[in-house]
């Protein structure tokens, strides 16, 4: 599972793979840069090259990818989309399929809160992947929380509903039983009093893989 934090000055990617108990590891993480006094045509070269480096190395089964909301900033939305087609369009040439997600929907399978502030996912991925150091620049935790994100929202990734959840709490480290952390275990009992209203959060599509 690959995640893209599409930016044109700094593009995070981070790779992950799942297993049927929910439980997530790093594959790889890191940032594709380029230079604002680069030429606009250069720049996304230089981006997509390291975006499709990344897929003909890893060969991930999907890719995540944040969606792009309109700013007030037009110059900053319009380079951070440019570069979220150039994923879908190298994911889409490899026959990868493509997922996008809303920063909304990635805090809250992370966090539990939709809200939560960017160090917040941070130290939550961290957390989740047993690192000894988080994650920086920020745009590497995003790809990573982005590839857990979809991960824990595809088939193999969710845990069966008659499985019992841990109680959720402070710390995100997995149950020796169920292999569900904290936060996953927030997310699922989300989803599961959207389920008893009739509605369904996070629904889950998209392969799993690395």
């Amino acid at each position: 599972m690959l995640g893209v934090d599409p930016g044109l000055t700094r593009c995070g990617l981070g790779a992950v793979t799942s297993t049927g108990g929910r439980v997530v590891r790093i594959v790889d993480v890191g940032v594709a840069t380029s230079s604002p006094d680069t030429p606009l045509e250069l720049r996304l070269l230089r981006i997509s090259s390291e975006i499709e480096d990344w897929m003909d190395r890893l060969e991930p089964d999907a890719v995540a990818v944040e969606r792009v909301f309109a700013q007030s900033n037009v110059s900053t939305v319009t380079g951070t989309a440019q570069v979220a087609g150039l994923a879908m369009v190298a994911a889409a040439r490899r026959g990868i399929p493509v997922e996008l997600h809303t920063p909304s929907e990635v805090k809250a399978a992370i966090t539990g809160n939709g809200r939560a502030e960017k160090e917040q996912v941070t130290t939550m991925v961290t957390r989740i992947l047993g690192l000894d150091s988080p994650p920086r620049p920020a745009d590497a935790a995003d790809a990573l929380a982005l590839a857990i994100c979809h991960a824990w929202r595809s088939p193999v990734g969710r845990r069966p509903a008659s499985a019992p959840a841990p109680a959720a709490g402070p710390s995100a480290s997995t149950s020796s039983t169920t292999g569900v952390t904290a936060a996953q275990a927030l997310w699922l009992e989300a989803e599961r009093r959207s389920r008893r209203q009739g509605r369904r959060v996070a629904p889950a599509r998209g392969p799993v893989g690395r």
